[in-house]
């Protein structure tokens, strides 16, 4: 007598934006400059890991990138979940995208001197990016030996979230949405752009429509998935929606 295998039930994704940042705090551009977290992006972390608790959700693996800000959320999140014994997986791909030449700059004042509408289109279109940052600059990633193993054409200048989304996806689709179809159970800490490129992708959400995405620090999203990985829920679900929304209006302002 056979048994019949059963195809494992899609796994369920959780994505956490890192809490807040010392240059979040400070409202400059950030992108791939390593920079750590607050004292208020480390509570949020905790935070988040007992709102996950609380939930009853657990995980089998973690993604990260190789950003400390990320990492550290990370951390605090599995601490708090008594799960930091779980396999996680570092990759640059999962990075911030690369503000070029604005990374460093006070998002306030170079709306001033470049005006509000132009700023906008740096952060928020979907395929046009800020002035690259020039190769001299100590701010480029190639001067950084965690990179040391990419080409130069992995090295951003510069990325607008087109670039992000083409940047990110071949890591998603080879590694963390085959744990999902096996059924895994998978908690990714990333950030603001790197995540919206993959809502935009389990969504099918359209080039225009992806600027009005804005996702909160330290707040858990979770996402159910079918067997196509696709969710079942658009847009996925906060586990705290009424503060979400409004930490999300919050990063929509932080140009002004």
């Amino acid at each position: 007598m056979t048994t019949k295998r059963t195809r494992p039930t899609p796994g369920q994704l959780v994505l956490v934006r890192h809490g807040q940042s010392d240059w979040n705090q400070k409202n400059l551009f950030t992108g791939w400059t390593d920079v750590d977290l607050t004292e208020q992006g480390r509570q949020e972390a905790q935070q988040a890991g007992r709102t996950l608790a609380d939930a009853r959700i657990a995980f089998d693996i973690a993604f990260t990138s190789v950003l400390v800000r990320a990492i550290r959320t990370l951390w605090l999140i599995l601490d708090e979940m008594k799960l930091t014994w779980i396999p996680v997986e570092n990759h640059w791909r999962l990075n911030e995208r690369s503000y070029g030449a604005l990374q460093g700059l006070d998002k306030a004042q170079t709306a001033a001197k470049h005006g509000a509408d132009q700023v906008k289109i740096w952060r928020r279109s979907y395929d046009i990016p800020p002035p690259p940052l020039d190769e001299s600059h100590e701010m480029f990633p190639g001067r950084d030996p965690r990179y040391a193993s990419l080409s130069p054409a992995e090295l951003p200048r510069a990325e607008s979230l087109s670039d992000t989304v083409a940047r990110f996806l071949p890591y998603y689709e080879n590694a963390i949405a085959p744990a999902l179809r096996r059924g895994e159970r998978v908690l990714l800490a990333a950030h603001g752009n790197s995540l919206r490129a993959l809502v935009k992708h389990l969504d099918g959400i359209g080039d225009d429509d992806i600027a009005g995405l804005n996702i909160p620090t330290g707040m858990p999203l979770v996402y159910r998935l079918d067997d196509d990985l696709r969710p079942t829920v658009a847009g996925g679900e906060y586990l705290d929606p009424d503060a979400a929304r409004a930490a999300a209006d919050a990063v929509a302002n932080q140009g002004r």
